[in-house]
């Protein structure tokens, strides 16, 4: 039977590093969709092993290769590869939910809805015993609807979008730049808007230590001073904010006292003491920028150095 012209097709595109067993969770959980994909690409980025047998496992994926580092490139490549209408974009280590391709066709459905961005929550080991990287990454961590509202982007393991529109904004960035704040932001600038579509629904694990997030803020930091010092007054400002962020997590009490995302007195006391300990760190590394470091030291590293020409 001849596809409707009124049900896209859509294509799925999946980077991938080094996270084979991730990668077949992914996986299971949108074949197990109530709306499956009609395509997904799994980019690998230079894995160890290519993960050939997990996706062999599933009759609509095609395994692609990216020799350039990034989950920017290795989603362009994909997008490249892709027949798809729609282009939607998850993580390896995230978990669609059922609905999550269904609820973003519905809301494509409107004419007027460009590119979509849904809420990402974390995956507990143990709902009712969270660790302290869990509480405190279910209130801050991959705030979607907060990101597309304040700053005019979402993250890329959660975002679907008409293929036109990836056309009209151009490729993600590489490991210069934090590639879906970036991406984001072009595409606002060029009068995209994002939609959020709260039911639109990603699980993503919490990190397993300290050490994860620490690298996440570092890359972060060096963004942002970079961006700083190509600002008229932007280190004057960068200094505000290092100084205020020691003291910031006393601004955020109400939030953790409130979020509905957990319950429970340990589980806030938990979410607290990570966020001061957050915070205490990100403050340091950004004194250590202002003080002269070098922010190429810190800037994304997608887990492995590029490859010498």
């Amino acid at each position: 039977m001849a596809r409707s012209r009124t049900v896209p097709m859509i294509s799925v595109i999946i980077p991938h590093l080094n996270q084979p067993q991730m990668l077949a969770r992914c996986l299971a959980s949108l074949a197990s969709g109530r709306r499956p994909p009609d395509e997904i690409l799994v980019v690998d980025n230079g894995s160890a092993e290519l993960p050939q047998a997990i996706c062999q496992a599933h009759p609509a994926v095609t395994l692609l290769y990216e020799p350039v580092p990034g989950p920017g490139p290795a989603r362009n490549r994909g997008v490249a590869a892709a027949r798809g209408d729609v282009l939607a974009f998850i993580d390896a280590d995230c978990i669609a939910d059922p609905g999550w391709l269904a609820l973003a066709e519905t809301a494509l459905a409107d004419p007027g809805a460009a590119i979509l961005g849904g809420d990402v929550r974390i995956a507990l080991a143990d709902p009712g015993r969270l660790t302290m990287l869990e509480a405190y990454e279910s209130i801050y961590a991959y705030r979607m609807d907060l990101y597309i509202a304040q700053q005019g982007f979402t993250g890329t393991g959660n975002l679907v979008m008409r293929r036109a529109v990836f056309e009209d904004v151009g490729p993600f960035g590489g490991l210069d730049v934090a590639e879906d704040r970036d991406w984001g932001q072009r595409a606002t600038a060029r009068g995209h808007a994002i939609r959020y579509v709260a039911g639109m629904r990603v699980y993503h694990p919490a990190r397993d230590d300290f050490s994860g997030l620490y690298a996440k803020w570092d890359r972060h930091s060096a963004h942002d001073y970079q961006a700083a010092c190509a600002r008229r007054g932007g280190k004057a400002r960068f200094l505000a904010k290092t100084l205020a962020m020691g003291l910031s997590p006393l601004a955020e009490l109400p939030r953790v006292a409130t979020c509905d995302r957990i319950s429970g007195l340990r589980s806030r006391a938990l979410a607290f003491a990570a966020l001061a300990r957050i915070r205490a760190y990100r403050a340091r590394v950004m004194f250590w920028l202002l003080a002269g470091g070098d922010p190429a030291q810190l800037s994304g590293r997608w887990n492995r150095p590029r490859p010498a020409e």
